[in-house]
């Protein structure tokens, strides 16, 4: 008897909360570039970066000015969060949005779509807290950038305890984060930098160890793994 098979597609479908935020932060990049262009606004369009910026970039002075004062506007408190969907210009979105497509991919592939989104807004919120209390000088942090290494701390974390199942060295897995680092160090030191890797970093580490929590069953490979040394 003949028995038909089903055909799969050799790449699997994105996880579309992943789809969702990569739309979000080219459409809003598409929407400053054809306003810059005179396609769509009028004149005042060419500003609409400008204005985004000013409206939505995360400022450290403006958050240690809340915490001194106590006094927490929510026009000031979103930008926690706003910041991770406006870049400097169209080159900063689309690696920001190729890294978060290959991360999100394998992470969303295995936690749920909300636990994926918790990651990414969670740590750029992070973030953007440790790089207000850690780096003192007045640049913007703008960018999905620390959002996309809490993906890459989930990632690691994934590959953490595969590792630790095969018995294999787990220092493994922190080698993308650890190479990632050094690039971002070594052109801070080249071409100067605002400390925005200071984000990115504790960005990472929130993705990590939220993921103790968020992935399917990943405290009780942990105390399983734990138990067995």
């Amino acid at each position: 008897m003949h028995q038909e098979t089903e055909k799969q597609s050799p790449i699997n479908p994105l996880p579309p909360v992943v789809v969702a935020l990569f739309l979000l932060i080219i459409g809003i990049e598409i929407v400053f570039w054809l306003g810059s262009q005179g396609i769509i606004g009028g004149p005042s369009a060419v500003g609409w970066r400008l204005a985004a910026l000013q409206k939505y970039a995360f400022i450290a002075e403006v958050f240690r000015w809340m915490l001194d004062s106590g006094v927490w506007p929510v026009e000031h408190l979103i930008r926690c969060v706003t910041y991770l969907f406006v870049h400097a210009n169209l080159t900063h979105a689309a690696f920001a949005g190729v890294l978060l497509l290959a991360m999100g991919k394998m992470v969303g592939e295995v936690f749920s779509a909300i636990a994926t989104l918790a990651v990414f807004i969670l740590s750029g919120v992070i973030g953007a807290l440790v790089y207000a209390m850690v780096w003192s000088h007045g640049a913007l942090l703008i960018g999905a950038y620390p959002g996309v290494y809490g993906l890459i701390g989930a990632f690691t974390f994934l590959l953490w305890t595969r590792l630790g199942e095969m018995g294999a060295n787990q220092a493994r897995a922190f080698s993308l984060i650890g190479i990632l680092v050094g690039i971002q160090l070594l052109f801070g030191l080249i071409f100067g930098g605002n400390g925005d890797w200071v984000a990115d970093v504790a960005g990472f580490a929130t993705g990590f160890l939220m993921s103790f929590f968020l992935a399917p069953g990943g405290w009780a490979k942990i105390r399983s793994y734990i138990r067995r040394q």
